[in-house]
């Protein structure tokens, strides 16, 4: 696995993701529907990365929460400490915390280096799985001297999730199913928010990365691209590369939960994140998914008698439970080399 090492893989191939302009369709417009849903299936089921443009996003709103991430990061770290991850995976993860040990494509050795603060979707008191005390529906930790740091960042969440609500239909239409298909799942949906930082390493040992290589948990991630790169993206050939990103757009993927849900047709993409060498990286990933407890079952246009379902039926909140004790050292449940 030598060509793994973050010495060898600063030299990868750069590649530009396909360009997904889904301003007209935002607009009413149905006429370029078909070509778009082609072009997003034909995506899905080979990179599972693509750049969405026409989102309608305001630059102005992406420049506020990012200036918001960079406030917390520099709180200093006692302060930061307040704010620990729970079993709610909410809250503040510091640095070397995490390591992916249940990946299928790569051996993860060392603890990952970013630090990163989980917000999630916030659940009125009168929320079953608030009352009942359920994981996951858990309160947002706030901190308490970054005034306006809240309001901005659910500003941006409910942005997101309005966006990915927004493309359901085609995501069913890229897989033959009716276009509201998919509505009905994220009546309740759980949205989650990871603000990272990734602090400068010149030199990295052999096998350390900002964040490991992982294949996303749920239904689909907006990422509006950091200013320092680090992202790195596997292809179909299990070839490493870095991600041409277009100007003004959102990376979209493919998370794990939609890809059982497809059979594994639609690609749950493997990537990670080196660490910066020079400068400090900063990173906004939204992940806009189902309910909790919405319950996927292989799609029909997925499976046949030559293509069996390889899942059972499995809720995300389930599935995510399972990701997560596998995934975060606060569980109890990992140890890695630091």
């Amino acid at each position: 696995m030598s060509d793994m090492s973050t010495g060898p893989a600063k030299t990868f191939p750069r590649r530009a993701l396909p360009v997904m302009d889904i301003g007209p369709y935002l607009s009413g417009d149905r006429s370029g529907f078909d070509d778009l849903v082609m072009r997003w299936r034909h995506t899905c089921e080979t990179v599972g990365f693509m750049c969405v443009v026409g989102h309608g996003i305001p630059d102005d709103l992406v420049a506020r929460a990012e200036a918001e991430l960079r406030r917390f990061h520099d709180l200093p770290m006692e302060e930061k400490l307040k704010l620990k991850v729970n079993e709610h995976q909410r809250g503040y993860i510091p640095p070397k915390a995490t390591i992916v040990k249940h990946s299928t494509f790569h051996e993860n050795t060392r603890l990952d280096s970013n630090e990163t603060l989980v917000l999630a979707t916030e659940f009125g008191a009168d929320h079953p799985g608030v009352r009942e005390g359920r994981r996951f529906f858990g309160r947002n930790p706030w901190p308490e001297n970054l005034p306006g740091f809240r309001e901005t960042v659910l500003e941006f969440m409910t942005a997101m999730e309005t966006l990915g609500r927004a493309t359901l239909p085609i995501w069913a239409a890229a897989l033959g199913m009716k276009e509201d298909f998919f509505a009905p799942y994220f009546r309740d949906g759980y949205t989650y928010f990871r603000m990272a930082h990734y602090p400068p390493d010149p030199n990295p040992p052999e096998n350390h990365f900002g964040l490991g290589a992982h294949a996303d948990t749920g239904f689909m991630t907006f990422l509006p691209p950091a200013k320092e790169e680090g992202l790195q993206i596997q292809d179909e050939s299990g070839a490493w590369f870095w991600p041409i990103v277009a100007p003004g757009s959102f990376i979209v993927n493919t998370g794990q939960f939609l890809s059982r849900w497809t059979n594994d047709r639609f690609r749950a993409t493997p990537h990670r994140v080196l660490p910066p060498s020079t400068n400090h990286r900063y990173s906004m990933a939204c992940f806009v998914n189902t309910s909790l407890d919405a319950v996927c079952k292989v799609l029909p246009t997925c499976t046949d008698d030559s293509r069996p379902p390889k899942y059972p039926e499995e809720s995300y909140g389930a599935f995510f439970k399972w990701y997560m004790e596998n995934t975060y050292t606060h569980y109890g449940k990992v140890s890695g080399q630091a």
